[in-house]
């Protein structure tokens, strides 16, 4: 059985490679290509692994990664007019740095239509509310690489079968959402590794962690963590971390 998630709320291949460039802290300019491609193309094959509706446009960018880096692998490589060796990288750079400002501003627009949503008219609010706000922006949104990242552990942590067995396991994509709300509704959050931790066969953790992108998609739950590459935690919608 196929269970697909869509995904068009999360983010697309360019920003797959911005996360990439920001986790190796490389400069964006003068891209690691080799590394950054064999990195890519690791998470390419969770996202087909996940059989995510976009998927193929991710596979479309790792074939523009492979051409870039066999061309830097040329012996003789391409020149201009002025015998000036042409960068293979430059054209995907453009791309990076136009995607990323268009990206820096639709967050600064969102930015602006969040706080003009704090304002209100003078009247009475309650003091608690306002703390509760504080406390909820000192989170930061998990991206959904953060979240292949956090996954890709959890399927590293599963012990390596050295012999094929046919096993019908039987699950759902709604048995798994069941799951993870029937876990939130004993406590308030949990931390991703602890929702996979009692979860023991690679399928029931696919389907599980593509339950829980489907619950993020609808609204149903949310994940933060404090600060970037700390503690990832789950949530109701209703119950703010």
């Amino acid at each position: 059985m196929t269970y697909r998630v869509k995904l068009q709320n999360f983010e697309g291949p360019l920003d797959l490679l911005l996360f990439l460039i920001k986790k190796n802290e490389v400069d964006i300019y003068d891209i690691p290509i080799a590394e950054i491609t064999s990195q890519y193309l690791e998470y390419v094959e969770i996202i087909k692994l996940l059989d995510l509706e976009s998927a193929s446009e991710f596979i479309l960018l790792a074939a523009t990664l492979i051409r870039i880096k066999a061309k830097m692998l040329l012996p003789n490589p391409e020149t201009d007019e002025d015998e000036e060796i042409i960068d293979p990288r430059l054209e995907l750079v453009t791309r990076l740095l136009e995607y990323k400002r268009f990206k820096e501003l639709a967050f600064k627009f969102s930015d602006l239509e969040d706080n003009q949503s704090k304002i209100f008219p003078r009247g009475f609010y309650s003091e608690t509310e306002t703390v509760a706000e504080t406390e909820l922006e000192l989170t930061e949104d998990v991206s959904l690489f953060t979240l292949i990242t956090a996954f890709k552990q959890v399927l590293d942590r599963i012990p390596k079968e050295t012999y094929h067995r046919v096993v019908d396991i039987q699950i759902s994509l709604d048995e798994q959402v069941e799951y993870i709300l029937n876990n939130l509704e004993k406590v308030k959050q949990i931390s991703f590794f602890e929702l996979m931790a009692a979860v023991q066969e690679k399928i029931i953790i696919v389907v599980t962690f593509m339950a829980m992108l489907e619950l993020i998609r609808r609204g149903e739950i949310i994940a933060r963590q404090s600060s970037a590459f700390g503690e990832i935690w789950i949530a109701r919608k209703r119950d703010r971390i």
